[in-house]
């Protein structure tokens, strides 16, 4: 399973490491990921989506099934 929201996509950026001598290293920053399981009120049940904290704050205002619309997530194969 690939680590990446499944609704906005959000997935690891490249960057440094800087040391106090400012010799720089290669690591990646992580998105902050969360297996989160979401009441869909349309299919009247339960999903589990793997998705970023950004995605979860954004999820409770405009809801999931206008998310996944935006996605392009069949959410009946969840």
């Amino acid at each position: 399973m690939a680590r990446h929201c499944e609704l906005t996509g959000k997935k690891a950026n490249n960057a440094f490491s800087i040391s106090h001598s400012h010799r720089r290293t290669k690591r990646l920053q992580e998105a902050n990921l969360q297996e989160k399981r979401v009441w869909w009120p349309q299919g009247k049940r339960w999903v589990k989506l793997r998705l970023s904290t950004k995605a979860i704050k954004t999820l409770q205002s405009k809801g999931l099934e206008a998310m996944a619309k935006e996605a392009g997530i069949n959410l009946h194969k969840c």
